[in-house]
């Protein structure tokens, strides 16, 4: 969320964030928001009996902010078509593998890289994507990569994958601002 503040600071994406919202009461994320003046909100999924009802709570947050894009950055909740349909083609996420690699179900986090390690890949890196019904499934908007080394652990490659997501979603969010990408 930062790198993609400080791309706005710089004019380099057209654009502004109208709020931020986390399943995490505790998360950063939340007082830089306030410090910068955007508005806040946390939804606790353990107030909710699905994830269906959980992605409704999220949609009717956010519905008032008429917002253009969706962003889910540290946003560790699947979310269902609830959120999905009416913001199809407008919801990116960064994932912290090349899709279709070490993605999907399970892989998410530390879970990951450790994965990277285990499986003996010499390359892994960060896909920013659409968000669509299928888990870390829809359209590729923008890849990073950067090579895993013999004596590279799970975090020293997490390490290495973070400097390029904070290159790529940027990249990704400035071609949707600039209407350089659809889903054809």
């Amino acid at each position: 969320m930062l790198a993609i503040m400080s791309a706005i600071d710089r004019g380099e994406i057209n654009g502004e964030i109208l709020i931020v919202i986390s399943d995490n009461p505790n998360a950063k994320a939340l007082d830089i928001a306030k410090e910068r003046g955007i508005d806040t909100q946390v939804i606790l999924p353990s107030n909710y009996s699905s994830r269906a009802e959980f992605s409704t709570a999220v949609l009717d947050t956010l519905t008032p902010y008429n917002l253009d894009l969706l962003l889910l950055a540290g946003f560790m909740r699947v979310v269902t078509n609830e959120l999905i349909e009416p913001f199809y083609g407008k919801i990116l996420n960064i994932h912290p593998s090349l899709i279709p690699s070490f993605c999907g179900k399970g892989f998410y986090g530390h879970h990951v890289h450790e994965a990277v390690i285990k499986k003996g890949v010499k390359v892994t890196g960060c896909t920013v994507h659409f968000v669509t019904e299928e888990v870390d499934g829809g359209p590729i908007i923008v890849q990073k990569a950067v090579l895993v080394a013999d004596d590279d652990t799970a975090e020293s490659v997490a390490a290495k994958v973070l400097v390029e997501e904070h290159k790529a979603y940027p990249e990704a969010v400035k071609l949707f601002c600039d209407d350089k990408i659809s889903i054809n």
